[in-house]
């Protein structure tokens, strides 16, 4: 169960997350890395390992995002 609410989160970050890639945008992923950071800590506590592997897919490609932006844009 905590599996299935994990991914639900990992959904609402990679729908911040999307938009955050084109270009000044990017100040949205400050808004999606904490959501991812919360869906993984959900998925930790689940017996599966598939919702914290895809939040914190969606939190490596957020802060990726931010870095080559200079964590401006």
């Amino acid at each position: 169960m905590l599996n299935i609410v994990s991914i639900l989160i990992g959904l609402v970050a990679l729908a911040f997350a999307i938009p955050g890639l084109i270009p000044l945008l990017g100040a949205i992923n400050y808004i999606a890395i904490p959501i991812a950071v919360v869906g993984a800590a959900i998925g930790v506590l689940s017996r599966s390992n598939g919702g914290r592997n895809f939040n914190l897919l969606v939190l490596i490609v957020a802060a990726v995002r931010l870095w080559m932006g200079g964590f401006i844009f």
